[in-house]
């Protein structure tokens, strides 16, 4: 059973949808269920990651004092 929904797009968005769908021979309603359906998958499985998890990658990756201003000589200058 399909439960009804209605929803306001702006026109660009409204106009890609439209084109989308024709060009793969699909509803708007189809396209716009495979995306709810995606995130909802997304969300689910926990794939979103933290600012912290995104960068961990690049440790180690910068050199140099981790706090510029914990050493008064970095800070020699600062404002002039």
């Amino acid at each position: 059973m399909m439960k009804t929904i209605s929803l306001k797009l702006p026109a660009p968005l409204a106009n890609w949808l439209a084109k989308r769908a024709n060009e793969l021979g699909r509803s708007r309603s189809d396209l716009v269920r495979q995306a709810l359906e995606e995130q909802r998958q997304n969300k689910n499985s926990k794939s979103e990651k933290s600012c912290a998890e995104l960068m961990a990658e690049f440790g180690g990756f910068f050199r140099g004092p981790r706090d510029l201003s914990t050493n008064p000589k970095y800070m020699r200058d600062f404002g002039e």
